[in-house]
């Protein structure tokens, strides 16, 4: 069954992102690429071209034609402000293709503009397709990218060097699609609008995330979700100067478990194949991945390989799946874009030494808050949540789980700044709370260590 429930005051979701502006390339391969190098690359493209036609092909099989093209319009039309579940939207054919499509262009505009492919490139494609099942879609995207572009061509540099904060920055989509249909402004003004105010986030969206980075140091892996909160409460700010109003949505889909747990089981499963397929000393490779931090989004890819990195996002996505099943969650189009996010990361920050401790903290927190654990925007401050990863890859787990009972509140409440808009929005609740943890960490570490200038006793 579906249920629909129109737009609540109550709090959002809570979504996701990673900066290129402080990504963190690998220092060695450990893993023997059966594929010659020179192939390495388009290998790892195709190989993600394939998951993209894995979700046009999973909804075209859920779909007719007709509905197909109705249920597009409906989500490219309607509000995509958090929470939006295209599959309770759209339907689950449309929701499907929507994401699978964006992940295929995306794939294309990083061959077109000849991207080198590392970890960051497979994150980008991933989270153009999570955020496909929830508030990004064919339309809205194209005026940030397109701004992001157009900042390239201004500072004369290749776009290829800010392509993946261009797909990144499209978390910020719901605007052009607010002003372009939902605020109800004449049609000669609002998509004009629309369009114009997507320009302007992608092409201010690179200067401002170099800069922001410095506030969290890399420990938040959504440097552009919290760079996006900023500016989408800015924008909002504006909107409502005017005099319009923009609001959450609860449009949340129930009754699709077994549907997407067979899918899903698909995916993870051809991810993790593929990978062992792919590369010798697996385990070595995954062994050295997990002894990763993951802050800056260190580059899985390079670090252990690609094979490596393709497992250990089969692995990772298998354990987030698992979590919003343990505490009775449905498997839906949000929940499903933060299984793939987690996913995604899989390829540079993520794994699972660092993020159990992050959704164990969330749980915690439920033992003791006023909210449940499967409640929509506790179980994505839970899945997105593990942006926050890094912390306890540095710091250790006590302090993981405290950073996953701390984001789980803050994210329940920075959504109200920025209207729903940032799809982003715990990376923006986490830069936050790395802003406020990590120097008290490193306080009690400095505190910890033994005063140099005392003389040994």
């Amino acid at each position: 069954m579906t249920r629909l429930t129109r737009p609540r005051r109550a709090a959002p979701d809570h979504t996701s992102d990673r900066s290129p502006a402080g990504f963190r390339g690998g220092r060695t391969q450990h893993s023997v690429m059966t594929i010659p190098g020179r192939y390495a690359d388009a290998f790892a493209y195709g190989a993600m071209a394939c998951v993209s036609l894995l979700l046009i092909a999973f909804g075209l099989t859920q779909t007719t034609l007709g509905e197909l093209i109705a249920g597009l319009w409906r989500i490219v039309r309607s509000s995509g402000v958090l929470i939006t579940d295209y599959v309770a939207l759209g339907g689950v054919g449309p929701a499907f293709v929507n994401a699978g499509l964006l992940m295929l262009v995306s794939v294309w505009l990083l061959l077109l503009f000849h991207a080198r492919f590392r970890g960051l490139s497979t994150i980008a494609i991933f989270l153009m397709g999570s955020f496909g099942l929830f508030g990004k879609n064919i339309f809205n995207v194209w005026p940030i990218i397109f701004g992001a572009w157009l900042y390239a061509r201004l500072n004369r540099e290749p776009f290829r060097e800010h392509i993946h904060t261009a797909l990144f920055a499209t978390s910020l989509a719901p605007v052009v699609t607010e002003c372009a249909f939902v605020l109800h402004l004449p049609g000669r003004v609002g998509i004009p609008l629309g369009m114009v105010v997507g320009l302007v986030v992608g092409l201010v969206i690179a200067p401002l995330a170099a800069h922001l980075k410095n506030v969290h140091k890399g420990f938040s892996l959504y440097n552009v979700g919290f760079t996006a909160g900023i500016l989408g409460t800015v924008i909002v700010s504006l909107l409502k100067s005017y005099g319009y109003q923009t609001g959450f949505n609860l449009i949340w889909s129930t009754g699709n478990d077994a549907l997407f747990l067979g899918f899903l089981a698909l995916l993870f499963a051809f991810l993790m194949l593929l990978g062992i397929a792919s590369s010798h000393g697996t385990i070595q490779s995954l062994r050295a991945i997990f002894a990763e931090t993951g802050q800056s989004c260190e580059d899985f890819a390079a670090i252990g390989g690609v094979g490596a990195a393709l497992v250990n996002m089969g692995l990772n996505g298998l354990i987030a799946t698992a979590y919003v099943l343990l505490v009775r969650g449905p498997l839906n189009g949000p929940t499903i874009g933060g299984i793939l996010t987690i996913a995604g990361f899989g390829a540079g920050g993520k794994h699972a030494r660092n993020i159990i401790p992050i959704l164990f903290g969330v749980v915690l927190g439920s033992l003791t808050k006023v909210w449940n654990i499967n409640d929509p925007s506790v179980l994505l401050a839970a899945l997105f949540g593990t942006c926050l990863a890094p912390i306890a890859g540095h710091y250790g787990w006590a302090w993981g789980v405290a950073a996953g009972f701390l984001n789980s509140s803050v994210a329940l409440c920075s959504g109200v700044l920025h209207g729903g808009m940032n799809l982003y929005n715990t990376g923006f609740s986490a830069g936050i709370v790395a802003a406020f943890l990590v120097p008290l960490m490193e306080a009690l570490k400095r505190r910890a260590r033994p005063r140099e200038s005392e003389p040994a006793r």
